[in-house]
């Protein structure tokens, strides 16, 4: 069975982006079976796009092959790779993106020399990335489509700052239903918290919550519910509400857990 080819982008559903991606991909291979993860990443937004496929390429079957076409530009410092990690193939652009997206060093990592099928060098979503994932897709190797790399462009993410009585976290992502996941792991809440209750401040108000909880509905509709989300990290979420907007929370803002 051929392997499923995934699309991650920004190219939104308006324009000609993903359907002309997905009709190459049919074109060269008409047994794909391509799933769309999403292309509502806002443009260039390397860090919304790592939170989502991180927590969405995990369910996916070995062999799966992973589009990735965020900031896909092309040049000496961002060159364009495939990587294989965890059984899986990715490819697209090393701006950073993929030092998100993995926990552990990717069992092999290529950089394509493979050429282009068109003269334009800005759509390498269709003109090159197809071409290699159709490659992976036919069971060929993935040492043949360039040259053998050791390490990906970094980018660091804040830590959460932890101490006996409290954790500083940063809101990550901000979902459709406006829940909110800080940068706050489920082990370190657990393992700081010690089962205490505690507070959350959030620009500068504080408000109480007695324990964190399993789901949305084990509180009352319109309070605040702090739950270990399948992410892995810490979700601040209103029961029927959204978050978000009614506590004034964007990207990137501090919010402080305080220990009683």
């Amino acid at each position: 069975m051929v392997p499923l080819i995934t699309l991650t982008s920004d190219w939104g559903t308006r324009d000609h982006y993903a359907g002309a991606v997905k009709g190459t991909i049919f074109s060269k291979l008409p047994e794909a079976r391509i799933v769309d993860i999403t292309h509502d990443i806002p443009p260039f937004d390397v860090k919304k796009a790592s939170f989502i496929l991180r927590n969405a390429f995990a369910d996916f079957p070995e062999g799966t092959i992973h589009i990735v076409a965020i900031n896909t530009e092309e040049s000496e410092t961002t060159p364009h790779l495939a990587i294989l990690y965890k059984g899986q193939y990715f490819i697209g652009a090393d701006n950073g993106l993929f030092s998100l997206l993995f926990d552990e060093q990717p069992e092999k990592i290529v950089e394509l020399t493979i050429m282009q099928d068109t003269g334009y060098f800005v759509f390498s979503s269709r003109d090159r990335f197809v071409k290699a994932a159709v490659h992976l897709a036919n069971g060929n190797s993935i040492e043949e489509l360039g040259d053998i790399r050791t390490d990906l462009k970094l980018l660091f993410t804040m830590k959460p700052q932890i101490n006996a009585n409290s954790i500083s976290g940063r809101v990550i992502y901000i979902d459709n239903y406006e829940n909110v996941f800080l940068n706050i792991s489920a082990g370190e809440f657990t393992e700081t918290g010690k089962n205490r209750r505690f507070n959350l401040v959030i620009k500068g108000k504080s408000h109480a919550v007695s324990t964190v909880r399993e789901a949305y509905s084990a509180v009352p509709e319109s309070e605040i519910a702090v739950i270990f989300s399948t992410t892995g990290y810490l979700e601040i979420a209103i029961n029927k509400g959204n978050a978000a907007s009614l506590l004034g929370i964007r990207v990137d803002d501090i919010i402080l857990i305080e220990f009683r």
